[in-house]
């Protein structure tokens, strides 16, 4: 069975995309791609983690070409962990510092431009405490599509934070990863209950992504 199956996933009747779009990438950090063998990770991620993050490089490549604009998000925290917050309470181990070399954004692997948009966030959602509200309002987004992980933390959490801030909210099934498959599929059917028609695969996505209208 599919994802899509398993979450009952798609409604025909909505547009995957409706007015202008926005491609955000959450969280596809170098620690994404190095070889750290799972068991000494400080957050769990499902056995292909780093194969579904890796595809998101098709939406952006497809994003650039019809114009969508793509942001990217980084988790970092300072070394003296001042900003931590609550993040290490349930199952997380101090992770996402700003001296580490592994926090950095995987430039290569997504193609990341010295211009793009890129904003830091010190919480699991890409809304709380940083200025991507203001980003989007200026982009005249109306639909957010979602890739990254992981789908039970920060994605969902910056979906249920888009989908009150009034944005059509969209996320890329194969293209985000969560701390286990459970979770992934119960995160994409939570999201699937805000906004019927919000899970989609990345061949859907990309045969939807058209060229956008001028401001």
């Amino acid at each position: 069975m599919t994802e899509a199956e398993t979450c009952e996933t798609v409604n025909p009747t909505s547009a995957l995309i409706d007015g202008k779009a926005v491609l955000i990438v959450i969280d596809i950090q170098k620690s994404t791609f190095a070889p750290i063998p799972d068991d000494k990770r400080t957050i769990a991620h499902m056995p292909d983690y780093a194969q579904r993050m890796a595809r998101t490089r098709t939406a952006i490549d497809r994003a650039r070409e019809v114009g969508i604009p793509v942001v990217f998000i980084q988790e970092i925290h300072r070394a003296d962990l001042v900003d931590l917050g609550r993040e290490t309470d349930g199952d997380e181990d101090i992770h996402c510092l700003d001296n580490n070399p592994l926090t950095e954004l995987a430039v290569e692997e997504l193609g990341i431009r010295p211009d793009d948009y890129k904003i830091q966030k010190r919480r699991y959602s890409a809304f709380y405490g940083t200025d991507l509200d203001i980003l989007l309002r200026g982009l005249k987004a109306e639909t957010l599509i979602l890739t990254g992980g992981l789908t039970d933390v920060c994605v969902h959490y910056t979906f249920a934070d888009g989908h009150q801030g009034d944005y059509f909210c969209r996320v890329i099934e194969d293209c985000v990863a969560g701390s286990s498959e459970i979770a992934h599929q119960a995160s994409l059917k939570a999201m699937e209950y805000l906004q019927h028609g919000a899970v989609r695969p990345l061949d859907e996505v990309i045969a939807a992504m058209t060229p956008q209208a001028a401001a």
